[in-house]
């Protein structure tokens, strides 16, 4: 296996700066062992204006089909077939690019302490391999470089026979990338891209190629158009780590799109308290007025949108009638744990083609949404800042538009009935408001006739006739026929009430909804 980085230079900017840059010195060749051969660093070329690094990893056949015997997809993808005889010495896989982070490994990190500043700055780079195994061909190569800032991707089919050209093309090209790019995010690029191209790797994917992955994702993979097809093959078609791969890939472009750093977005998990409303009696009774009005709905396809860790996904599941139950939340861990409640992965076949829990942002529209039956955002509005519940009665009502949409939200008036809630608190740290009844009938009220629905308003838990109830709900339900014209986009959020919110909270900041 072979690759070749070269870069160009001058007398001010000397172009064996990339000696430092690799941190391999360009007067001498240097040897490392790895677990199936031998790398070799050196440099062809070496002066000012141009210089050019190669690596040379020198494998071991019988080494790589002894460690591969026995170890199912773990072991050497072709040595089944052609134990001796294959082309895993030959052409880049993923033992080139574990070569790399190991030959590599400050460069990868970005790391110079001699030229910090040549390490952040991008180099004019070349970058060649001359084997290297394409299952997608040419159009495949195009597509998984072509968006990452390289202005010349060749990808050169090599005959399968060139004397025989009617055999036609192997599945093999040749590579050159030429671009200015950090070498770092170069370096990066290949260690993940070289065993998605082969679709293979030569070693079992644990669990910790997820974090891998990321790493070296950072900053490209996230918003990468082919994401899908790199995270599958990159880790061997596992769908549990494919999956925990893209919720936190899809997590990254949220927090880049709203310039939230991540422990911003996905905070729905307190780490010292349960999130579930206390006193339990409330929850339940909460739980159970939302069921009762989705069964009076008729409702069979629901969705729980700010899931959080799934109490009502559960209650939902233990009625037949409710064909269809999606949970949506922005946070990972909050996913993480209504799965567990649900033993999702002990679940029989039947009951898990009922559920569904995904990532989703409720201050975007996601045509995921559209066509069910009902929507609850059960403790989910008083999350959000007020500048962003537009976004969200968009993205509910006038977008997704189910047939009911069911919403509660904490009566402000009533916490004065709460013995251990200081006078002026809200119920939850990480609540931006409470609404008096007044206020949230206002709010509901605009919201309905705006979109195209009637509105009535229920009470949950005990109804003080000084406060009123702990908990207010409102069911939507849509007034005009399915399938007609929806509502045009009107400017959301100039006739909502002043919501009542602590002097202390930083109301600036842009948090996701999420489910109390």
């Amino acid at each position: 296996m072979f690759l070749t980085i070269s870069t160009t230079g001058d007398l001010g900017r000397p172009a064996t700066d990339l000696g430092f840059l690799l941190h391999k010195h360009p007067d001498k060749a240097q040897t490392f062992s790895t677990s199936h051969g031998t790398a070799h660093v050196f440099y062809p070329e070496a002066s000012a204006e141009r210089c050019t690094a190669a690596l040379l990893l020198e494998v071991d056949p019988v080494a790589l089909v002894r460690r591969g015997k026995g170890k199912g997809r773990g072991g050497a993808p072709d040595s089944a077939l052609a134990q001796y005889v294959n082309d895993r010495p030959y052409a880049a896989s993923s033992l080139l690019a574990v070569a790399l982070s190991t030959v590599f490994k400050s460069a990868l990190r970005g790391v110079c302490a001699a030229l910090p500043e040549r390490a952040e700055a991008p180099l004019p780079l070349r970058i060649e391999v001359p084997a290297m195994p394409a299952r997608g061909g040419a159009e495949l190569v195009q597509k998984l470089f072509g968006p990452l800032g390289w202005a010349t991707v060749e990808a050169e089919p090599v005959a399968l026979d060139e004397q025989f050209p009617e055999w036609g093309d192997s599945r093999y090209v040749r590579l050159v990338l030429e671009g200015e790019l950090r070498l770092a995010d170069a370096l990066r690029q290949l260690y993940v891209l070289l065993p998605v191209l082969d679709d293979a790797k030569h070693y079992w994917v644990a669990p910790d190629e997820v974090d891998k992955l990321l790493r070296a994702g950072e900053g490209w993979l996230a918003e990468h158009p082919e994401q899908k097809l790199i995270t599958s093959r990159y880790l061997s078609r596992r769908w549990g780590l494919t999956r925990q791969a893209m919720e936190r890939l899809e997590l990254v472009r949220l927090a880049e799109a709203d310039d939230l750093v991540i422990e911003d977005v996905d905070n729905a998990v307190d780490e010292t308290t349960d999130t579930e409303e206390k006193p339990v009696p409330l929850a339940e009774q909460r739980r159970d007025a939302i069921l009762a009005a989705l069964r009076a709905a008729g409702a069979i396809r629901v969705l729980d949108l700010g899931c959080g860790q799934g109490q009502l996904v559960q209650a939902l599941l233990k009625d037949v009638r409710f064909t269809e139950i999606v949970g949506v939340d922005v946070s990972v861990r909050a996913l993480a744990i209504a799965g567990r409640r649900l033993k999702l992965d002990r679940m029989g076949e039947r009951q898990a083609e009922r559920i569904k829990l995904m990532q989703g942002s409720l201050t975007y529209t996601d045509k995921r949404l559209t066509g069910y039956d009902a929507a609850v955002l059960s403790e989910v509005i008083e999350h959000l800042d007020l500048p962003r519940l537009p976004a969200l009665e968009y993205a509910v009502f006038g977008s997704a538009r189910p047939q009911t949409v069911i919403v509660t939200t904490p009566n402000v008036e009533y916490n004065v009935r709460w013995e251990t809630l200081p006078a002026g608190h809200v119920r939850h740290g990480d609540h931006r408001f409470e609404w008096t009844r007044e206020e949230f009938r206002s709010w509901a009220g605009a919201v309905a006739e705006r979109d195209g629905y009637g509105v009535e308003f229920v009470a949950v838990g005990p109804d003080d006739p000084e406060v009123g109830p702990p908990t207010q709900m409102a069911v939507f339900t849509r007034t005009d026929k399915p399938g007609a014209d929806k509502p045009g986009k009107a400017k959301r959020g100039t006739d909502k009430p002043e919501a009542h919110k602590p002097e202390t909270r930083n109301t600036e900041t842009e948090k996701e909804a999420k489910a109390a």
